[in-house]
This record gives C-alpha cells, structure tokens and sequence, in this order.
C-alpha cells in the first residue's frame, strides 16, 4: 500500500500514527504528494487533490483520513483503535469528529494568514475559524478526564491536532488555562507513534 503524504499534514500524522499503533507500519510505503504543485499528480488518487489518500496495487484508492484509519484498522488483530459498536464507538468517532473539526479550522487560519495575500484576507472569516478553534480545545479539556486513560482513534486525532495547532503557531498559549489536556498531553508524548510522527519543515 501507498500513501500520498505530507510531512506536516495533521491527518496524514493520524494515519500513520493509527499504523504504528496498530504495528502495520512496515506495510506502508510513503509516497509524497504536494497538494498545491500546479504539475501534482495527485488528484488522480483523489479527486478533491488532498493528503492523505492510500493507493492499494491494483490502483484502487481510499480517501479521507477517517476512513484510512479505519481500514488500517482492520489489519491486525490486536486491541482495537475503533471499537466495534456500542457507546465507545460512538464516543471515540464524536472524539476524532472534535478533534478534526479543530484541525480544520486550523488549516483554513494557516491558508488565511499565510497563503492569502493581505489585501484579500477575510476578517469574519479568521475570527469565525480562531473561535471554533479555542472552543473546541475548550471542550477537549473539560472532557479528557473521561477519556479513560485508553489511546484510541479519538486521542490520536487530538494528538494529530494539537501538534498541528502547536508547529504552526495557530494558537501558541493553547495550554494556557487547559491544565488537564496540557498534562494529558505531556503524558502521551512518550508514545512511539506520538514522537515518531512529529511535523517537521
């Protein structure tokens, strides 16, 4: 298998953090794509030319990270990073819903404040993006005491998220009034798939 990656892709981290959880790693060839090339050939694996998409070797694809996750998922047989059903599951998908959501909000302030020119920024627009990102850390820490100590799918979206949040500046005091989630946060740094995934230029 294939996956068209970035290195400093938020949801690329995710899946690649879901592999090495799941220990299928060795099973996946990165294959790096630049979304924004005028010459990227990367809408031919998706059409919405986005990282991450997984190429199988017949030429097959899946697309977006939710749904790579999951099928990485299904490739092993240990412990689970997707429950199968009942309200974990539930929990777990609501959690990496959150924790996307922020991340996307994240992604639409970097584009705003460093890829549109000045002169067409949208004002509303970055204040509408920078409020959905402060209330979805908001309620990151007032729930992560409920998280149960367990690293699923739903963690390892909010792993993918705050480093994204934190590497690209977006909001640099995040931790500043979320002492639960900064500590949450510290705690599962030491993980392999959380220090192996970092983002870097």
């Amino acid at each position: 298998m294939k996956l068209r990656f970035s290195i400093t892709s938020p949801f690329v981290r995710k899946c690649r953090m879901v592999a090495i959880e799941a220990g299928i790693e060795d099973k996946l060839e990165l294959a790096p794509a630049n979304a924004w090339a005028a010459d990227t050939d990367l809408h031919r694996d998706n059409p919405l030319c986005k990282v991450p998409a997984l190429v199988f070797d017949d030429g097959s694809t899946l697309y977006d990270s939710p749904v790579i996750c999951e099928y990485l998922d299904s490739l092993h047989s240990g412990h689970k990073l997707f429950p199968e059903a009942g309200p974990e599951r539930w929990a777990q998908l609501k959690l990496q819903a959150l924790a996307d959501g922020i991340t996307e909000a994240a992604v639409q302030l970097r584009i705003e404040g460093n890829m549109r020119p000045e002169g067409a920024r949208w004002p509303t627009w970055v204040e509408r993006q920078t409020n959905a990102v402060n209330r979805g850390l908001d309620e990151l820490e007032r729930t992560v005491g409920h998280w149960d100590g367990v690293f699923l799918i739903g963690p390892i979206a909010v792993v993918a998220s705050l480093g994204y949040i934190e590497f690209r500046k977006i909001v640099p005091d995040w931790r500043q009034g979320r002492p639960h989630l900064a500590r949450w946060h510290a705690t599962v740094h030491n993980r392999r798939s959380v220090q192996e995934t970092e983002p870097k230029e």
